[in-house]
């Protein structure tokens, strides 16, 4: 650029003198010109060189820059085509473990139905026995109740049964104690037809008729008034008792036109004849005597007919209290 300038110049020196002086002005002013423009144009290439300077700085930087990212990019590719290495290895391995968790689960699926359908059939079951328990639940509380009534009636009724006994045992104590006393009372008739026995809590006298009677007679003998009479002064005071004074005679029948006629009168008036001496000759209540004739009937001996012609007199205690025992029961 500088010899192009110079040599332009030296021309433009050798035409100053060939040309008018008007031309030479131009040329001066081209020469300014061209002066100036290669200022700006050194001014311009200095900027380009600077500017380029810093471009080739920059391409410097940028290559390093490019270096690296390509020494990057070898490693980063390096790296992804490990990690795609691996990423296919997981990929093939999970999808391995996915076919397997798949067949594990339709495999589950069915163990799992087979399971419900066990756990259904045993919830069912204990549902069935729990059902029972309470059947029997209810049943056993029903039983046991029942059981609770039985064992308060049982409990009751062996009271009751303790208080009978008791009564019974009363009863039996007094009945032997008044068969003594009448035994010993009547003691002097022991051989005379006359015996005491005690049965079922009742006293039994028993006075053959030839201790009282003639035969087909209805008069009391002495002897035996005395007897009748013994005997209703040793029970004259007790009013705990009922007196039944049976008749009884043989097979043997009356032929009598006249009052008795038959076995049945003797029996019934004899019995009669006997309540009445005991009311004349005691303070005996009347209200616990009674008379009853048995006629032939009710025999003692089928051998010895003169055992079976007499007089009974029962003394029994009065079975009130037993009587609302039972009637409690």
């Amino acid at each position: 650029m500088k010899t192009l300038s110079i040599a332009t110049f030296a021309a433009l020196l050798l035409l100053s003198s060939c040309v008018p002086q008007r031309k030479y002005a131009d040329t001066v002013d081209r020469k300014n010109a061209c002066e100036k423009e290669l200022d700006a144009l050194k001014k311009s290439n200095e900027l380009l060189e600077a500017a380029k300077k810093d471009l080739e700085n920059k391409v410097d930087d940028l290559s390093d820059i490019n270096t690296v990212l390509a020494n990057d990019t070898m490693k980063m590719g390096k790296d992804y085509r490990q990690l795609r290495t691996q990423y296919d290895k997981v990929n093939e391995l999970n999808e391995m473990l996915s076919n397997k968790s798949k067949e594990l689960l339709s495999q589950a699926t069915g163990e799992n139905k087979k399971l419900v359908e066990e756990l259904n059939r045993t919830q069912e079951s204990l549902q069935r026995k729990e059902d029972m328990l309470k059947d029997l639940e209810k049943d056993l509380n029903e039983k046991q109740a029942a059981i609770d009534k039985t064992n308060a009636e049982l409990a009751e009724k062996q009271k009751r049964l303790g208080d009978l006994e008791k009564l019974l045992s009363d009863q039996e104590a007094a009945s032997q104690a008044l068969k003594n006393k009448v035994q010993t009372a009547l003691l002097s008739f022991k051989d005379k037809g006359l015996t005491v026995s005690e049965k079922d809590g009742k006293v039994y006298v028993s006075m053959e008729a030839q201790l009282l009677f003639a035969t087909g007679s209805t008069l009391v003998d002495p002897k035996g008034k005395k007897a009748l009479i013994d005997l209703a002064k040793v029970i004259e005071n007790d009013t705990e008792m009922e007196v039944i004074v049976e008749g009884h005679t043989d097979t043997d029948k009356l032929n009598s036109p006249t009052y008795p006629k038959d076995n049945w009168d003797l029996s019934v008036l004899r019995a009669t004849e006997v309540v009445k001496i005991m009311l004349a000759n005691s303070s005996v209540k009347p209200q616990i005597l009674s008379a009853a004739g048995r006629g032939e009937f009710f025999p003692v001996d089928a051998l010895d007919k003169s055992k079976n012609r007499r007089i009974e007199i029962i003394l029994q205690p009065k079975l009130d209290e037993l009587y609302k025992l039972i009637e409690g029961q």
